[in-house]
């Protein structure tokens, strides 16, 4: 198969009309260039390039050939500048997949800053409310970066994005909400808008919820995470989700648990994260979870100082 030098070589020799000129065009010496044309010829098993006492033309062989290699040496170009882009995280495809909460709270911040700031990086992004479906995403080759809750099998490579809460959501003025704090002992009994089976919030409640030996009566699930604090909201029960699932004009009310509880978000990558991946990650270690303003109102306003943080295994 010819070979990209010797392509380079008929390029240049077209270019310029001249062996000694296409040398140095291509930072060569005359016999280098010659050797690889000779190369060419031998290969294509007809003659390329005449040489003249005025320079050096093609032959219509020559002429038909020029045309590919010259596509063919500006891809090869464009498969390093590519690459190059990609390891210098300013260029390239990254693929991104999420728990269906994330989208908005973690990712929706970071994705629009870097379509200003790297608009040669194109982002897709997957969305599921099973992490088993996620992660397969990673096994299959299908995404470049998954962001979900830890724990996550030991296969994978993880990065610590962010701590993210889990809130009491409940209709203004239910009687959890005026207590003067909430503890997860106070669900015990009562009506309980939960998930359904098809989301992993559900598993990972009930284990939760078990393990501190608490039995609330659910009276409906759903598969949308952010309708869970919607429908208690709407005095159908209270709801226990992550804080990301509850979004900005709530119009019920919003508890941090006592002690306060949250989870550990993380970047799964089947590896070390190449350069574009591990920019992402910084990027998203650095913004955090996005809380509507006036949920960390309602957070903040029933805030104690004494408050201690447990995060369930």
């Amino acid at each position: 198969m010819a070979s990209l030098r010797a392509l380079e070589c008929l390029v240049a020799v077209a270019d310029s009309g001249s062996i000694t000129q296409a040398a140095r065009l291509l930072h060569s010496s005359q016999p280098a260039v010659s050797h690889q044309l000779a190369a060419l010829e031998r290969e294509t098993r007809t003659i390329l390039v005449r040489r003249e006492a005025r320079g050096v033309t093609l032959t219509p062989a020559g002429r038909a050939a020029v045309a590919d290699a010259r596509r063919a040496v500006e891809a090869a170009a464009s498969a390093v500048r590519s690459a190059r882009a990609v390891g210098e995280a300013v260029g390239g495809v990254l693929r991104v997949a999420c728990a269906q909460s994330l989208s908005v709270s973690l990712l929706a911040p970071v994705i629009r800053q870097w379509h200003r700031r790297y608009p040669e990086v194109a982002i897709t992004l997957r969305e599921s409310t099973v992490t088993n479906e996620i992660l397969g995403f990673i096994d299959s080759d299908e995404v470049d970066v998954v962001l979900v809750s830890a724990p996550v099998p030991d296969r994978f490579t993880t990065t610590a994005v962010a701590d993210e809460e889990i809130v009491l959501t409940a209709p203004t003025g239910h009687r959890l909400v005026r207590q003067p704090t909430v503890r997860i002992h106070d669900l015990d009994g009562v009506p309980l808008v939960h998930f359904a089976p098809d989301n992993a919030l559900s598993i990972w409640l009930d284990r939760s919820l078990t393990r501190a030996g608490v039995r609330p009566e659910p009276v409906m699930r759903t598969s949308v995470t952010t309708a869970a604090p919607q429908l208690a909201a709407a005095g159908l029960g209270v709801a226990v989700s992550p804080v990301s699932a509850v979004s900005a004009g709530f119009p019920g009310a919003v508890r941090s648990f006592s002690p306060r509880w949250v989870r550990q978000l993380v970047a799964v990558t089947p590896a070390a994260p190449d350069p574009l991946a591990a920019r992402f990650i910084d990027d998203l270690r650095t913004r955090g979870v996005r809380v509507p303003s006036d949920v960390r109102t309602q957070l903040a306003a029933n805030d104690s100082p004494t408050r201690k943080t447990r995060t369930p295994t």
